[in-house]
């Protein structure tokens, strides 16, 4: 086995995770875990980064250094209830909407993230997650000017549909949405609206530069979202229509 899958497999097992639990900090599928522990694959560099991240350990030692070896059978226990017990604190780098434009060129570039803001939760622990403001009433009843925390998607075949995420696109920009996708045409997604007022549209798989699931939603105390008659009676519209739109495709 090679250092950098023994690696893998060994501060899974100190953190005492199963693979299904170390996978879904790392946004992979707990298959793709379980090669690179039976040596069946090589790990990504992305993978690895987020594991240093969360390890406190540089790409290097992850690489070349057989980290197993340096614990002897003796203290193995102690290190592991120490690292357990030791607070993994994750740096959620902040995209106002102010830095959307930039974001768009910018997502992947390391130092603009690194400019970004960041904040903890007491909640997350580990892996990969952004926050973005997002502006607008189509996810009422979520407030305009909340703030969304979301957890990397790495592929679109494990996401669920109608989940919440914040979706990343040249032509839409930074979205906040519920994602359908289709059986039929994988390569398209529907985005949905909370607000009934605003149509589903569909958009290119292909399109989407990076997606995050919704995990928690920020927004102000005061913050007090109410129907005024003209959003209900424009609901009340809608609705009828895609109730005479299913009944005409019926007959």
């Amino acid at each position: 086995m090679s250092v950098a899958n023994k690696n893998v497999k060994y501060l899974r097992k100190l953190r005492g995770w199963t693979q299904d639990e170390f996978a879904t900090r790392l946004g992979i599928k707990r298959s793709l875990l379980g090669a690179y522990e039976e040596e069946r694959a090589e790990p990504r560099i992305d993978v690895l980064e987020i594991i240093c991240d969360m390890f406190k350990l540089t790409l290097d030692e992850l690489l070349r250094k057989d980290l197993s070896a340096e614990t002897g059978s003796g203290n193995y226990l102690a290190k592991r209830r120490a690292l357990k017990l030791a607070p993994v604190v994750t740096h959620i780098p902040f995209v106002p909407v102010k830095a959307a434009a930039g974001y768009l060129t910018g997502y992947a570039d390391h130092e603009f993230i690194d400019e970004l803001n960041t904040f903890t939760l007491p909640m997350v622990s580990g892996g990969n997650f952004r926050a973005f403001e997002i502006l607008g009433d189509s996810m009422l009843p979520t407030p305009s000017g909340s703030v969304i925390v979301g957890e990397k998607i790495e592929a679109l075949d494990t996401i669920k549909n109608n989940t919440a995420c914040i979706l990343v696109s040249r032509n839409d920009g930074i979205v906040y949405k519920r994602v359908q996708k289709s059986a039929k045409t994988k390569n398209k997604l529907t985005l949905v609206s909370d607000n009934p007022t605003f149509q589903p549209y569909t958009i290119g798989a292909d399109e989407v530069l990076e997606m995050w699931e919704a995990q928690f939603i920020i927004s102000k105390t005061n913050t007090l979202q109410s129907w005024d008659v003209g959003q209900l009676v424009n609901i009340v519209a809608n609705l009828q229509q895609q109730v005479d739109g299913m009944k005409k495709g019926k007959n």
